[in-house]
């Protein structure tokens, strides 16, 4: 018996392999797997920084030795699947639950390494793409905005955004999601900020009010309007969400003096666009990386990452048919998984969230 894997052979070479199975506590049947644009598509392109530089987790610093090379063999961190076998009382065998394992048909788990996060009944199945990281990521930046406000005193997710002017530069899944969390959680007012206008048209069928970098100005547009004092004008808090520094360089501009931007994008490349003598430095401006890897020191053990699955699971049942609707525009079969990962990297194929179903 065997799985069928997706992976990444070399740069733009990907194809499906037959891999022995295992045994082990317990086996999943694949049912969708999300496709993550950024992090995904960069191994196919081979501009991922693990393929070029080695991460020391100890030291917290890039070395010359790369941490991942070709083949790459597992490609993905959204899959839902069924619990065809359990010999654990930790998975219950028939449950569907979301798991972070890469585009294969099938996975041998062990609860001791893998997070598995059962999917209630009520939930469509394919949105559970979005519960074990994906959400996570964009939950995990709303604490980071929480914890800028009130430091370890953080009850929620809402401390950081409730009642404030938010700002969201980048309309892609992780833009989106981040979007409709600070809505949730009762921002005064949203504003998706992005250049592509079919994703600015998902956003305003997600009803998020939306500005176009490239028309106007965003910043003096919304410092403009969100006045705090006649000298104090913008956003509370910025969320970037687009891995470009002209993005990171703009996010700057349309905060308020003395406030954060919130990072959540994947920077591939330079930064000869983020200009640090600018906003940065004459408004007493600040960065805040918010990565899943790790909650603002002082929230762990409270906070960890299955409390935000568990907020990702309450974003999808506010928000779930609106976000299958517009959101996912494409469920494509596994077996196409190489043409359709190949179409993207290559721009010859636009999609905001692809799915693969088995």
């Amino acid at each position: 018996m065997s799985d069928r894997n997706l992976v990444v052979a070399g740069p733009g070479r990907l194809e499906i392999v037959h891999e022995a199975v295992e045994p082990g506590p317990f086996r999943v049947h694949t049912l969708y797997s999300g496709i993550s644009a950024g992090t995904e598509l960069s191994f196919v392109k081979g501009t991922n920084p693990a393929l070029h530089a080695g991460f020391d987790p100890v030291l917290g610093l890039f070395g010359d030795k790369p941490a991942s090379a070709y083949p790459v063999r597992r490609l993905g961190y959204m899959e839902v699947g069924r619990v065809v076998e359990s010999h654990t009382p930790a998975v219950t065998e028939g449950a569907i639950v979301a798991m972070t394992y890469g585009h294969r048909t099938g996975y041998t788990g062990d609860p001791l390494r893998d997070r598995v996060v059962p999917l209630p009944p009520d939930l469509d199945p394919l949105l559970g793409i979005y519960v074990a990281h994906m959400g996570p990521i964009c939950a995990n930046g709303l604490l980071h905005a929480a914890f800028d406000a009130h430091g370890p005193a953080v009850r929620g997710l809402d401390d950081g955004v409730a009642g404030r002017r938010v700002v969201v530069t980048g309309a892609g899944v992780v833009g989106l999601l981040t979007a409709l969390f600070a809505r949730l959680h009762g921002a005064a007012s949203v504003v998706v900020v992005d250049p592509t206008p079919s994703r600015r048209a998902i956003a305003g069928k997600l009803g998020l009010e939306t500005l176009d970098p490239e028309a106007d100005d965003p910043a003096v547009t919304l410092k403009t309007a969100w006045r705090h004092t006649a000298d104090d004008r913008g956003a509370d808090v910025v969320f970037q969400c687009r891995g470009q520094a002209s993005a990171l360089h703009q996010a700057l501009r349309l905060l308020r003096p003395q406030g954060t931007v919130i990072d959540l994008a994947f920077y591939q490349g330079g930064a000869t666009d983020l200009e640090l003598g600018a906003e940065f430095h004459h408004n007493g401006l600040a960065i805040r990386c918010a990565q899943i890897g790790r909650v603002p020191r002082g929230l762990a053990p409270a906070w960890d990452r299955e409390r935000l699955s568990a907020a990702t699971v309450e974003l999808l049942r506010e928000y779930g048919a609106l976000i299958r609707e517009h959101l996912v525009t494409a469920v494509v079969p596994f077996d196409e998984g190489p043409q359709l990962l190949t179409g993207l990297a290559s721009r010859q194929r636009q999609e905001l969230q692809a799915v693969l179903e088995f």
